[in-house]
């Protein structure tokens, strides 16, 4: 029997997020990394019956608060989506910023109200602007981010010549390319084609280079794709790009993690400086704001922590159950 689950949907720059605000079973484990290796054990049949359909859809992705660890945490959340289990998530930050406020989980603080969050990568604090009672926009700061490697040589299969990508870590790591490697433009071409890019530099990624995380090893896997325009160098005007995650998942916002790791990559080529604001632009046209914050290390990796920034929105509040006759009622996605 499947319990009822209470949730919230709200989306982030056009990225939904399925907050679980009750029904789900007690998570067990002693640290956030240890709950995210016990739902993936034995509770995964309720991000299948959240995630997939009827009730989700292939690109769905979720967010179950449990009781925090760290002692300065207000809240401690896992991440899902259509494959497992994330370690750091922007654009659900964000919106678990507002959430955090109108639903009184830490109290208000006009205008700015600070939310403390701890993500299965760490401790990433949300700001919330906050205006006669009611959340508004939120700007996070990241864990510290760095580039793992710089100037990979890959060898994507459907092209002729080798390329050269990053790998840059944002709270999750993940493989930075330039679209016009492939003849495709992120703003114009495909996302069936731009999928099938990235897809393609995830794998040549794994094959060429064995990640490694300086303080857990959970966190030592590639989580997706960015591929991007290009236009790393500051600049005033917009640099879009799309992250393909998880399996072949695609970000609709311009992915918070994936800004984070972007800009660790452009400020270890000394294309931004510290407090330069750059807009980053999703494959749907929406933006986040990015910066960054302040310098940092991780481990023998020279890092910065950067400053995010977007607005989420609600879109509905339901409670969803299981009918015992259902035969597709625990979760399905076609293919």
């Amino acid at each position: 029997m499947l319990p009822n689950l209470s949730v919230v949907d709200m989306h982030t720059a056009g990225e939904p997020i399925r907050i679980v605000r009750e029904g789900y079973p007690a998570i067990e484990g002693h640290s956030i990394l240890a709950k995210r290796r016990y739902v993936s054990e034995n509770l995964d049949y309720l991000r299948k019956f959240l995630i997939f359909e009827p009730r989700g859809h292939f690109d769905m992705y979720g967010a179950v608060l449990v009781p925090p660890a760290l002692p300065d945490a207000d809240l401690a959340v896992l991440f899902m989506h259509n494959q497992g289990y994330s370690t750091m998530c922007g654009h659900a930050v964000i919106a678990l910023g507002r959430y955090a406020v109108d639903a009184g989980l830490v109290p208000a603080c006009e205008p700015v109200t600070e939310v403390r969050i701890e993500c299965p990568c760490g401790l990433v604090t949300a700001h919330v602007e906050v205006k006669d009672g009611t959340a508004g926009a939120v700007s996070f700061v990241s864990v510290p981010a760095f580039v793992h490697s710089k100037d990979l040589v890959i060898a994507p299969a459907s092209l002729e010549d080798q390329i050269t990508v990053d790998v840059s870590y944002g709270g999750a790591f993940y493989g930075l390319a330039k679209a016009s490697d492939f003849g495709l433009d992120v703003r114009r071409s495909t996302t069936r084609d731009l999928v099938e890019a990235a897809n393609e530099v995830s794998a040549a990624i794994r094959q060429a280079v064995k990640l490694e995380h300086p303080e857990e090893a959970d966190l030592a896997y590639l989580y997706g794709t960015i591929l991007t325009d290009g236009n790393d160098a500051f600049s005033d005007q917009p640099t879009a790009n799309i992250c393909v995650f998880a399996d072949s998942q695609v970000d609709r916002s311009p992915t918070g993690s994936g800004v984070t790791a972007r800009l660790a990559a452009q400020y270890a080529r000394d294309l931004i400086e510290p407090g330069q604001v750059r807009v980053f632009e999703s494959c749907i046209g929406t933006t986040f704001k990015g910066a960054v914050a302040d310098l940092t290390a991780c481990g023998p990796f020279e890092a910065i922590r950067a400053r995010v920034s977007g607005k989420a929105h609600y879109t509905g509040r339901t409670t969803f159950l299981y009918e015992e006759d259902d035969p597709v009622g625990f979760g399905f996605l076609p293919r």
